[in-house]
This record gives structure tokens, C-alpha cells and sequence, in this order.
């Protein structure tokens, strides 16, 4: 697998130097966060030319690295008329962005129906789920258009909450431009953590053939419920998705969560030590 890491998780240096750090680190590819990694004004629709995208594509390729994932997380259920426009403005401009960049996917979460962007329990109902799919179908045209890869999120606080959820999504859809960004642990709640390898287990058997990327973090179980850390500091049982990764999608892009500068190459190469030690069938 090529493995990599969130931009905004590396050392707060320019992009440029950014970029150097993360390769001397060992990394081979990035999620890039316009708006977390770039001074606000180079992440707006405006800002997103193609002279800017082969900028980034030309600094990246100089530094041997991947774009994993543009990200681009946004709220699509809001039920906040002017915002959703906002919003819809912004992933057809990162999609746009993303055909002259050369990155893997425009990725995002399925977020809530509020305008908080925030759990409550009218996220996992019907009409949340059926809601995010009329919202979404246009985006994903757009990204047919431009010839993009669109990559949702399944987490267990948004509205594509487990499997079976983003399964629906993607039939409904019915687009090879729709894919999936698999993150185990997003997948886990407080109320669910103990059957994590049967939940893990059920989202490759139901969306393997449609992951497109795969997140890795950990997790520890706190006062609060779960708290995401990096990986190989917490209760996350790897083997599953090591072994689908290892058996199922070669060369995938693997990026690192929830790491600092001073745990990201630990991290690394804890994940790399047990991806080795599996055994090809």
C-alpha cells in the first residue's frame, strides 16, 4: 500500500516546506485540506484555477508525493437554503480543481440534518439518508462530467452511519465516479466498539469492490465515549482491514489520521510492521 498522512496533521510550515518534511518523514502520499493547509483566501471557489492546481500538482511531484485525497467536507443535508448553495458551489469547484490537480478523489463526510453540522438522532432516519442521495446525485454527475472520482465517508455520527447505509448510497446512485473512503474507525460508537471486527468485517464484504482509499486511526475509549488517536495508541484491531488492503487493493492510498509531527513516523511504521506480517494468499 502507498501510505500517507493529513497535511494538517504534519508540522504548520508552508506548503512547500510542508511537503519535504512529509516525504523525509517516509510518507509517499497526502490528504490535502485546501482550507486547513493554504491561507483562507486559496481556498475559495474563485482561488481554484487550473494555474493554481498545476501549481500544486508540479510542488507535489517534485516532492514524490501522492494527492490521496482533496478534501472537501461540507455539509450537504443543511437545512439552511443559502449555505447548501454555498456548499454545492464549493465541491463542484474542488471537482473542477481536482481534474487539473490529478488527484485520487475529492473526498467528504455525509454530514447531518442541521445546520450545526452536529449528531442527533434525526441523522440516522429514512428521510436523512434519502435526503443526502437527492443532494448528492448532482455531484456526482458534475464529477462524471469532469471525469473525478467522488468519494463519500461512512461515520457512525453522520447520516451514511454504517455499511448498509453507504451500500444503499452507491446502488442508488449507480456511478463508477462514486466510491468510498473506508475509515474503521469512524465506523465506531460508544455503543458499538466491542464488535468492531464484526463491523469492519461487514463494510468490506459490502463495499470492499467500492473503496477507494482507506483512513487509518485508532481509537481509546474516554469519559466522552471514543477519542480518535493515532494509530497504534489505542484498542484498534488492524487485522481485517491490513488484510483486505493486502489481498484486495494494491497500491491503495492509505492515509494516517489524528497523528502530531512527534507520533506521525511511529504510527507509520507500527502500521507497516503489521501490514508485513501478513500473508499473502
Amino acid at each position: 500500500m502507498q501510505i500517507g498522512i493529513r497535511l494538517h496533521d504534519a508540522a504548520k510550515l508552508p506548503i512547500e516546506e510542508r511537503l519535504r518534511e512529509v516525504r523525509k518523514q517516509g510518507f509517499t502520499c497526502a490528504h490535502l485540506a485546501l482550507s486547513k493547509v493554504m491561507p483562507p483566501e486559496f481556498a475559495r471557489p474563485e482561488a481554484l484555477t487550473p494555474g493554481y492546481a498545476m501549481y500544486l500538482r508540479q510542488l507535489f511531484e517534485k516532492n514524490e508525493l501522492a494527492i490521496a485525497v482533496l478534501g472537501c467536507y461540507l455539509n450537504l443535508a443543511t437545512p439552511d437554503k443559502e449555505k447548501l448553495r454555498e456548499n454545492v458551489e464549493k465541491y463542484k469547484a474542488h471537482i473542477r480543481f481536482a481534474s487539473h490537480l490529478g488527484c485520487g478523489v475529492v473526498g467528504t463526510e455525509t454530514g447531518a440534518p442541521n445546520t450545526e453540522y452536529q449528531y442527533e438522532p434525526a441523522c440516522h432516519s429514512e428521510e436523512a439518508l434519502e435526503l443526502f442521495i437527492e443532494r448528492l446525485r448532482p455531484i456526482v454527475e458534475y464529477a462524471e462530467k469532469m471525469g473525478v472520482i467522488f468519494a463519500i465517508e461512512p461515520v457512525w455520527k453522520h447520516i451514511v452511519c454504517n455499511p448498509k447505509r453507504a451500500r444503499r448510497v452507491l446502488d442508488a446512485i449507480d456511478s463508477p465516479n462514486l466510491q468510498i473512503i473506508l475509515d474503521p474507525v469512524n465506523l465506531l460508537d460508544i455503543s458499538n466498539y466491542e464488535n468492531q471486527i464484526e463491523i469492519v468485517d461487514e463494510a468490506i464484504e459490502l463495499l470492499g469492490k467500492d473503496v477507494a482509499v482507506v483512513h487509518l486511526k485508532d481509537y481509546v475509549v474516554s469519559d466522552e465515549g471514543l477519542k480518535s488517536v493515532a494509530a497504534g495508541t489505542g484498542q484498534m484491531n488492524y487485522d481485517s482491514i491490513l488484510k483486505f488492503i493486502r489481498e484486495k487493493k494494491p497500491y491503495i492510498h492509505t492515509t494516517l489520521e489524528n497523528t502530531v509531527p512527534e507520533n506521525a513516523v511511529q504510527s507509520k511504521d507500527y502500521i507497516m510492521d503489521r501490514y508485513n506480517q501478513i500473508s499473502v494468499i
